[in-house]
Order: structure tokens, then C-alpha cells, then sequence
């Protein structure tokens, strides 16, 4: 996957590893998400352009066992908690 030269997450996140939105590389250096001017916590899927995000609706789980969801309209503001790895650090160890 090629790397973006900004230093600004995706404008669609999902932390469901079947979803189409789902990379393991962006996720792997720390997303937050601020929420109409609040940090949330528990934030499943994102998109800003069409600001919305999914949260769990408490520990209700549907048929295949995924949490059950609800989607809340707002500004949504991800920025990356960390700052991005050179290649050859994520190697070493």
C-alpha cells in the first residue's frame, strides 16, 4: 500500500478487519478521534467526510458475535496519537 506524504489519517477508518476500511499500518501507529470538541474511547468505525462514527451500544453482540453498533452524527476530528516509523525501525529490535 503506498504511503501518503501527508501527516493526516484517512478520511474512513474501521477496526473490523472484514471491512473494506480496515489497515492494520494506520491503526498500528494509534488513532484518536475527537467527537464534537470530545475525546471518545470507543470508537469502532469512522468517516469524516460524511461525518459519522460507530460506537457500541453497550455489550450487546449480534448473531456472528461482532458488537452491536450505533452511529452518531457530529464533527469528527481523527489525529494520529504517535509519529510515523521509518521502515527500517519497525525492522529492528
Amino acid at each position: 500500500m503506498a504511503q501518503d506524504s501527508t501527516d493526516s489519517p484517512p478520511d474512513r477508518l474501521s477496526l473490523d478487519p472484514l471491512s473494506d476500511f480496515y489497515d492494520e499500518a494506520i491503526l498500528s501507529r494509534g488513532i484518536g478521534i475527537r467527537f464534537n470538541g470530545q475525546e471518545k474511547t470507543s470508537v469502532i468505525e469512522y468517516s469524516v467526510s460524511e461525518a459519522w462514527i460507530r460506537v457500541a451500544a453497550g455489550r450487546s453482540r449480534d448473531r456472528f458475535g461482532q458488537p452491536m453498533t450505533i452511529k452518531l452524527k457530529g464533527t469528527v476530528e481523527p489525529y494520529f496519537e504517535g509519529p510515523a516509523q521509518e521502515e527500517g525501525e519497525a525492522s529492528e529490535g
